[in-house]
């Protein structure tokens, strides 16, 4: 399946998203009920969380190394062993980023890639799609900067498509679909634009 860059943002825009099959590298279209997001008003950062940010453990960098991160989220991991990410999807957001509509947030350690979080970002709307972590609380302090620009640049929905333990440690709640497209809508007509400089506590 040949998917066009604008047939993706459209898809965005209705709160459908593709994932390949790890199997069959198969590409599919998904909208899930229920849909899970972090609330941008009411987020949580664990305490030991807000110290490793004040301390300043990583350089953080937006937009730096798009691809490599979305490469490195395609790699088995231990709990993930196979991934929904293929060539052809690192290549169609890889064209987003180019054309401003996707994202990533990095950490870096002695000027190393270690951790990272990317998505698709469009108005009012990020939509998360995948991070990792080379190094313990890499993918943490990514994503916690990513809440705190998506606040600073006037975002209002923060989809995370799927529940996992560990979004739900930064206060991921699920809605339903309904939910989610009424909140989309209000979304794509906010006018918001994610910030390229780390938010220091």
């Amino acid at each position: 399946m040949n998917i066009h860059p604008q047939v993706l943002l459209n898809a965005y825009c209705e709160g459908i998203f593709p994932m390949a099959d790890p199997r069959t590298q198969q590409v599919y279209w998904y909208d899930p009920d229920p849909r899970t997001i972090i609330p941008l008003d009411a987020y949580h950062f664990s305490r030991s969380l807000k110290r490793t940010l004040r301390k300043g453990v990583f350089e953080v960098r937006v937009d730096y190394d798009f691809r490599t991160v979305m490469q490195r989220c395609a790699e088995p991991a231990p709990g993930r062993e196979e991934t929904w990410i293929n060539d052809e999807l690192i290549a169609l957001y890889t064209t987003l980023h180019e054309h401003g509509f996707a994202h990533s947030v990095e950490t870096w350690l002695n000027n190393e890639l270690v951790g990272g979080v990317y998505g698709v970002s469009i108005r009012g709307l990020f939509a998360g799609e995948s991070m990792f972590s080379r190094v313990t609380d890499a993918s943490k302090v990514a994503l916690a900067q990513l809440i705190l620009l998506l606040n600073q640049g006037g975002y209002t929905l923060f989809d995370v498509q799927y529940t996992t333990n560990h979004l739900k440690t930064f206060g991921a709640t699920e809605i339903s679909r309904r939910e989610y497209k009424r909140r989309l809508e209000h979304a794509l007509s906010v006018n918001a634009q994610l910030p390229l400089t780390p938010v220091t506590l």
